[in-house]
């Protein structure tokens, strides 16, 4: 709750000369705007191309995959960085994509234990996605400048899941793809406009955590997960 806002706010008016605006949102007039025009001339493969080339300079690994292979593709994937625990969210695309039956029966049948965020159990998410090998979510939003995945939380996507386990696999669908920042933000912005919820939060994720902050040197897995994965869904 914001206390004492008027008090404050008036304060600062006075102090330059000038009434208190509360209604009006003051109007921005840029002479320059170039962030509205970068990249968007990019076509739907440009734009993939450039998402793959950002991926090789912040240490991820990428696989494109039909929704056909997709099942097979996150198996193998999981398998590669060492198998289960795996945490996930609850999410319905897991199943519109093909993969419930991976979730729910092979894996369990293989006994790679799968922990789906559950907002029921609280705290108990935390340690599941602490003791998890895999963490996997489906991007909302994805930069292709940066290579990044915009996660949005809420109550059965909790972002423990992309941050606690040693391996952060993003399934990323190819139309979620966007030129970089501005769309996203102007996407929220536009949210913001229409009375809609916002998420719980928005993760950012660019790869695998890494820190330069000691002498410049890099240092991969600093506070986050060690490796990182995209599995780009081609065909959605």
């Amino acid at each position: 709750m914001i206390q004492q806002r008027e008090s404050f706010l008036n304060n600062i008016a006075k102090a330059l000369g000038r009434d208190v605006n509360m209604a009006n949102k003051p109007e921005l007039k840029w002479q320059y705007n170039p962030q509205s025009s970068t990249l968007i001339n990019l076509s739907k493969n440009e734009l993939l191309q450039l998402f793959k080339s950002q991926c090789n300079t912040i240490h991820t690994n990428y696989v494109v995959s039909k929704v056909a292979d997709l099942k097979n593709e996150l198996k193998h994937r999981v398998e590669l960085n060492g198998g289960g625990p795996v945490s996930l969210w609850k999410d319905e695309r897991f199943a519109e994509f093909g993969l419930q039956s991976l979730i729910e029966e092979e894996w369990p049948a293989l006994n790679v234990a799968v922990n789906e965020w559950n907002p029921d159990i609280g705290a108990a998410n935390l340690t599941q996605a602490k003791r998890s090998n895999v963490g996997i979510t489906f991007s909302d939003m994805t930069l292709a400048e940066t290579g990044t995945v915009v996660l949005f939380s809420n109550s059965g996507k909790g972002r423990s899941v992309s941050i606690l386990p040693k391996t952060y696999i993003a399934l990323i669908p190819q139309s979620t793809i966007v030129p970089r920042m501005t769309q996203a933000a102007q996407f929220i912005s536009q949210k913001v406009k229409n009375g809609e919820a916002m998420p719980a939060c928005i993760n950012f994720i660019s790869g695998p955590s890494n820190s330069a902050d000691i002498e410049m040197n890099p240092i991969i897995g600093v506070h986050g997960p060690i490796k990182a994965t995209y599995i780009i869904i081609s065909d959605r």
